[in-house]
């Protein structure tokens, strides 16, 4: 299993990005999905995160500016990411609970490599 990010770039302050992230391999079924992100010198954080149902959360920051969002059939998780400020400048994560289909029982934590978020004018 592996998830590839996309989406990150340039932006300045005000502007908009979409991320996406999608899993390819031997899926079984996919639980959480989500985004964090990480700045340098700081922890990685949660952006927000998809529940299989839809239920999403979002971290107090980003909450009115971002939205996450699942295709299930794509096995795909996108952010946009609107009103964009300089803090919001990291390296973005995703990040599934994925149920393989050589181990249906058992969900694990899948990370994509990374895309880098740049808000600056």
């Amino acid at each position: 299993v592996q998830l590839q990010a996309s989406g990150g770039g340039l932006v300045q302050p005000g502007g908009s990005l979409r991320l996406s992230c999608a899993a390819s391999g031997s899926i079984f079924s996919i639980n959480d999905m989500g985004w964090y992100r990480q700045a340098p010198g700081k922890q990685r954080e949660l952006v927000a995160t998809i529940t299989s149902g839809s239920r999403t959360n979002y971290a107090d920051s980003v909450k009115g500016r971002f939205t996450i969002s699942r295709d299930n059939a794509k096995n795909t998780v996108d952010l946009q990411m609107n009103g964009l400020k300089p803090e919001d400048a990291a390296v973005y994560y995703c990040k599934m609970i994925i149920r393989s289909r050589s181990v249906p029982s058992y969900g694990k934590d899948y990370w994509g490599k990374g895309t880098l978020v740049t808000v600056s004018s």
